[in-house]
């Protein structure tokens, strides 16, 4: 089968909206700027979401699940966030439709209206901290650990699909801490979760940093960020923890008794990842050939195609496949044996190779008679003939080696691909290549909005375990103390 679509180097942007459809992991819906996620694209989701989800539980959280509409009038006790938020919220204002009188189809009933409007959640601290004034009394009642997996709401126009969907999946924890140093200690944790979860199991390495105040969460003290190098070279968001003191406790006056019996305002945390995660994965690894998925998330692991030309040779070949599969099974390995007849095995091996398999095992009659399978990998397109008693030992150790060469390929394209400029000259040729640049920054918001209007360059982060050293702003020629990391971004 062909699958005819623009390579990386002539068109970046479409070779990933071309692959998202072609794919099967997602298309467009009829609801403009929303996605229908398809199966093969949900089944990684649904990987991501398990593994997560044992990461927050094996650091005490649970789940839990709130409504998806706030009242409006819960947005404007925090001012900062509903300032942030104001531009991409959808708004229900009426609960019925009736047929139109002159029979032209259906219409708002104007009787139907709201006694107060309701938001659809662009996010949910506003109806949780709301929630959590019930909830906590004392001291006894905190910590709060909770998570919640949900859709979300954020009217965009210009969508790019997984990238930015104007309803996306993600997952927001949001914990109540009796402390600003229990809180805290909490936001890095939850960075350092996802940052594991990145660089294990996405293979993708990632800078962790904090956002400047411009780019600071909506009602956020401060926010630590993961950021991601896509092949591009541009940077990916792939994942925020936000320190929110306590700005939400104030706002819905959520108070509790402390040890030494004072009553004081609750410290807040939010954090969370989303299907942008999808977007990484296909960004950061995929190649002209279609998808390279890493094997810990991808849904089949391996495949194994069946060459035969009669009915005789199939039922040979499917006996010792069959067996295979049992073994792969039996070792936790996601195996699939398709032995359709309605399709060739040139299609299926371009099918497999496209949708990013990480192991091919192709068997034909003469392998029988040597007892050996062909196997081919799909990160180095390598092929090797192997012997089939101990196949699914090497093969279990292939996938292991397959993961860790996505992860050190990122790696090393990340490292090749970060500069230290010096010069405004060198920041604007640089930039236009693409990658990561470390310069200087007078620490001014009005300086990194000249930079970000000039350059579309954003402040990615600044890199958390940073050096000190003294340098000149790029842009102003100003005293700066410490570098930060700037790239064009997602």
């Amino acid at each position: 089968m062909s699958h005819e679509f623009p390579t990386r180097a002539e068109n970046y942007s479409q070779w990933y909206q071309d692959l998202v459809i072609k794919a099967d992991l997602a298309e467009n819906s009829a609801v403009r700027g929303c996605m229908v996620i398809k199966p093969y694209g949900y089944a990684i989701w649904e990987k991501m979401q398990a593994v997560l989800d044992q990461m927050f539980k094996d650091t005490g959280h649970v789940n839990a699940y709130f409504p998806l509409f706030i009242p409006k009038s819960f947005f404007s006790k925090e001012a900062s966030h509903v300032e942030g938020f104001a531009k991409e919220c959808a708004v229900v204002t009426h609960y019925r439709l009736k047929n139109a009188e002159d029979g032209s189809g259906v219409v708002v009933d104007p009787e139907a209206r709201l006694e107060e409007e309701l938001i659809v959640r662009p996010t949910s601290e506003t109806i949780i901290w709301n929630t959590y004034r019930g909830w906590i009394q004392s001291y006894r009642d905190l910590p709060i650990l909770v998570n919640q997996w949900a859709n979300v709401v954020r009217w965009e126009m210009r969508t790019r699909l997984f990238l930015r969907t104007a309803e996306f999946l993600w997952q927001e924890g949001h914990t109540a801490h009796a402390t600003a140093e229990e809180a805290i200690i909490e936001t890095e944790k939850m960075l350092d979760v996802y940052a594991e979860f990145a660089e294990q199991y996405l293979a993708l390495p990632v800078i962790k940093g904090v956002k400047t105040p411009n780019e600071r969460f909506a009602g956020a003290l401060e926010t630590y960020c993961i950021e991601a190098m896509m092949q591009d070279g541009k940077a990916l968001q792939a994942g925020t923890s936000h320190f929110l003191g306590q700005n939400f406790a104030k706002a819905f006056e959520v108070k509790f008794t402390n040890k030494e019996g004072k009553q004081d305002y609750v410290w807040a945390t939010s954090w969370g990842v989303s299907t942008r995660l999808m977007g990484a994965l296909i960004m950061a690894h995929s190649d002209d050939d279609g998808l390279v998925l890493p094997p810990k998330l991808a849904p089949v692991q391996v495949v194994i195609v069946p060459i035969y030309k009669t009915d005789e040779q199939l039922k040979a070949i499917s006996a010792v496949a069959d067996q295979l599969a049992a073994e792969f099974k039996a070792k936790g390995i996601r195996v699939k044996y398709d032995d359709r007849d309605t399709h060739k095995p040139g299609w299926k091996f371009n099918e497999y190779e496209f949708k990013g398999v990480p192991v091919r095992i192709a068997i034909g009659p003469r392998d029988l008679e040597n007892g050996t399978a062909e196997v081919a990998r799909r990160d180095t397109k390598e092929k090797s003939s192997m012997q089939i008693t101990d196949l699914t030992l090497k093969v279990e150790h292939l996938l292991e080696q397959i993961q860790d060469n996505l992860y050190r390929k990122a790696l090393t394209q990340q490292e090749e691909r970060t500069y230290r400029v010096d010069s405004w000259e060198e920041f604007e040729t640089k930039l236009d290549a693409g990658g990561f640049l470390y310069a200087h920054w007078d620490g001014t918001p009005e300086t990194e909005q000249a930079i970000k209007d000039k350059t579309k360059a954003t402040i990615r982060c600044i890199p958390l375990n940073n050096k000190t050293e003294e340098g000149k702003c790029i842009l102003t020629g100003k005293p700066s103390k410490q570098r930060v990391l700037f790239a064009r971004a997602y």
